[in-house]
């Protein structure tokens, strides 16, 4: 894969809407959550294809500004983005789903639970198991 602004940008603010509150290492799984989409069939091919794909993550259907407004939780983003793109993640769960704790998606039904962190609730489609 090749590294592009555009993708460090695109998975930054990724980070920034879905897990600014949270430590790095939630970041980073929410960052390799869109990785893992990256590599896996019935995804788009690329990060911001990824991110931006019609339906997948809330904030990029909310119609609120997509600017980040908190400079410390937009540059930690950044570096998470980048590290992940360059070094990727020690976690290697596999998930290609997550959810934040405190909802309950339509789709939780289909996946396996592959882990909890901070806030959020991580999945593999079942079937896809390891």
């Amino acid at each position: 894969m090749i590294i592009t602004a555009a993708a460090a940008t695109c998975l930054a603010l990724n980070i920034y809407f879905e897990a600014r509150g949270e430590g790095v290492d939630a970041q980073r799984m929410v960052a390799e959550v869109v990785m893992h989409r990256v590599h896996a069939d019935g995804f788009p091919k690329t990060v911001c294809d990824v991110v931006w794909q019609d339906g997948q993550f809330s904030w990029t259907q909310d119609g609120k500004s997509d600017e980040p407004k908190d400079v410390r939780a937009w540059l930690t983003a950044q570096i998470v983005a980048n590290e992940v793109l360059l070094y990727g993640t020690e976690f290697n769960t596999g998930a290609t789903y997550y959810h934040e704790k405190s909802i309950s998606p339509h789709w939780v039904s289909q996946m396996q639970i592959v882990g909890l962190y901070g806030d959020h609730i991580f999945y593999i489609e079942k079937g896809d198991e390891k």
